[in-house]
């Protein structure tokens, strides 16, 4: 009986405690703790310790959620169930503001127009003796140009956030030495003479070096553009392509009165084969641009460039070919029935070539 009744105590005390949290189903709350209340709102209770200050109703409403797009990082964006006020300074935020960050490696194609070339051809040998008969520039004669469209490829890779470093390869082409040039006539002035060749090309690897400077500047366009700067220097092969210069000119050496039977009088038709080069030239550049974003990882550099490919030059080599006139001994001239053909070594033209091009590149980010 002892133990039976013993049992019976202890299984009414565990049913009557259980049975009466059950049915209150309240537990004790203590300070601090925030909890709802009986419409399901958020209350905050007193902070007196080690007291029981409310009670916890699991079958309460739940609290009251609003949804919304979260303001942008920095910006004084209130927002309410019914309102959305913007106040103040907006920001942009950390992946939008890191959108156009260099990483990795990268490849890249530029097309570009040269909107100014300068340089001009001059004639090293412009004060050799019978100079003059060697029909050339001896007046500085400017390059003829066509448009002249330089084309880029280009492998490099960021080093960090702000710099990047590339090897590029680039031609340009669409200049040629002048049409038109002003020879000297041997006696202190210059006649025309036309010329037909002389295409120049210039093939240039360099290695470049650009910085983003948004960190001075800020983003432009509301984050759509970051502009950079840009240095590179390298190697150019300067070619300039075989040319004929062609003087018209009458030049007299002696009046026909004075010359005795097969004198020379005179010369014309004046013909020079110049014969091209290559040159291997230092070449740098200077740049500036804004860079933006496509979808697929690929970035546009918009730039100017200042170009310069160093010297254009010719091999040297000159063959001259000249009709020459004869007296008769009567006071007469005829022309001989055969030309005359010098052949000239060391007798260089040359000149300096720049360019400023605009234009963009393409960059696939991997």
């Amino acid at each position: 009986m002892k133990k039976v009744g013993f049992f019976a105590a202890l299984t009414g005390l565990l049913f009557g405690v259980n049975g009466g949290a059950g049915a209150a189903n309240v537990y004790p709350v203590y300070s601090g703790y925030q909890g709802t209340n009986a419409a399901g709102q958020v209350v905050l209770l007193p902070t007196t310790s080690g007291t029981v200050v409310s009670s916890y109703n699991p079958n309460a409403a739940s609290s009251t959620r609003i949804t919304g797009a979260l303001p942008k990082v920095g910006s004084n964006v209130t927002t309410t169930t019914t309102t959305t006020t913007a106040a103040g300074r907006q920001y942009y935020q950390p992946s939008d503001f890191d959108r156009l960050a260099d990483s990795g490696l990268y490849v890249g194609l530029s097309v570009g127009y040269s909107a100014s070339v300068s340089g001009s051809m001059l004639s090293d040998y412009m004060n050799e003796e019978k100079g003059q008969f060697v029909p050339g520039a001896f007046q500085e004669a400017d390059f003829d140009t066509d448009t002249v469209i330089p084309l880029q490829m280009s492998v490099g890779a960021s080093i960090n956030n702000d710099l990047r470093v590339d090897f590029s390869y680039l031609r340009y082409s669409g200049i040629a030495y002048p049409s038109m040039v002003k020879t000297s006539d041997g006696v202190g002035g210059y006649v025309d003479a036309t010329v037909d060749g002389g295409a120049i090309t210039s093939n240039v690897t360099m290695l470049n070096l650009y910085y983003n400077i948004d960190s001075y500047t800020g983003y432009l366009a509301g984050g759509m553009l970051r502009p950079y700067v840009g240095v590179g220097a390298g190697i150019s092969l300067n070619t300039i392509a075989d040319y004929v210069v062609y003087d018209d000119t009458f030049y007299s050496e002696m009046e026909p009165s004075a010359a005795a039977p097969g004198d020379i009088t005179g010369v014309s038709d004046v013909y020079g084969y110049h014969n091209g080069g290559t040159s291997e030239q230092l070449a740098f550049m200077f740049e500036g641009g804004l860079t933006t974003e496509m979808d697929g990882g690929i970035k546009i550099d918009f730039f100017v460039r200042y170009m310069n490919l160093g010297q254009v030059r010719t091999s040297g080599s000159i063959i001259l070919s000249q009709t020459e006139w004869l007296g008769d001994g009567s006071g007469l001239e005829f022309p001989a029935d055969y030309d005359s053909v010098y052949h000239y070594t060391n007798w260089y033209e040359s000149g300096r070539l720049s360019t400023i091009d605009i234009g963009a590149r393409l960059r696939l980010q991997f």
